[in-house]
């Protein structure tokens, strides 16, 4: 959803009937992955299984393919496939290999296949850990103040502290939003002037 969001022509490949559905619902192409292998440009696999990308896709990827694991160990990308494939292996920057295979095309392995959010990760952006924090130490002062009417229980984070920060975080990135009128807040909460 986030490269859709930045502009980016998703497609889904999916296992799962009630997942795809909600991925065509939700406004994705979905197709079997070696029909998607033959048209994509970058390839995230996210599936937790082995070979999500196997020699048979590789086969038909497009040069300049870029391979990614962000979902178990690094057996989601058959890399021994890829290696028989291969003619020269080439380390072309910090985390990013290059495989020259036979028939002239390149396929680009991020992380050699680990999880690549780990692996080659450069350290998480100040505009992401920025709300994370935010919403800890407010949940931590959250637990503080009513600790003694408080179980002992896990809780959710208080829907407030969630609103909050992302207001605060709007405010700062320069986004405006609309604010219910005082007659919508009542018309909301006041079940007898509804249907």
């Amino acid at each position: 959803m986030r490269a859709k969001g930045m502009g980016s022509n998703v497609i889904v490949c999916e296992v799962d009937p009630m997942k795809a559905l909600e991925a065509v619902m939700d406004g994705f192409r979905v197709m079997p992955m070696l029909e998607a292998a033959k048209i994509g440009h970058i390839f995230v696999s996210a599936t937790g299984d082995m070979h999500v990308f196997d020699g048979h896709h590789m086969e038909v990827m497009k040069d300049g393919a870029i391979l990614a694991n962000s979902g178990h160990f690094d057996i989601e990308i058959n890399l021994k496939a890829l290696e028989k494939m291969s003619s020269k292996i080439t380390r072309v920057r910090t985390l990013l290999d290059e495989y020259a295979l036979h028939d002239g095309r390149r396929l680009y392995v991020a992380g050699e296949g680990r999880l690549v959010n780990l692996a080659a990760a450069e350290g998480h952006p100040s505009a992401v850990m920025d709300m994370s924090f935010a919403n800890q130490a407010l949940a931590a002062e959250y637990l503080v103040k009513n600790h003694a009417s408080l179980e002992h229980t896990v809780y959710s984070v208080p829907e407030k502290i969630d609103t909050e920060i992302a207001r605060l975080k709007l405010a700062a990135m320069g986004v405006k939003i609309d604010v219910l009128t005082p007659e919508q807040e009542a018309y909301l909460n006041e079940w007898r002037m509804g249907t």
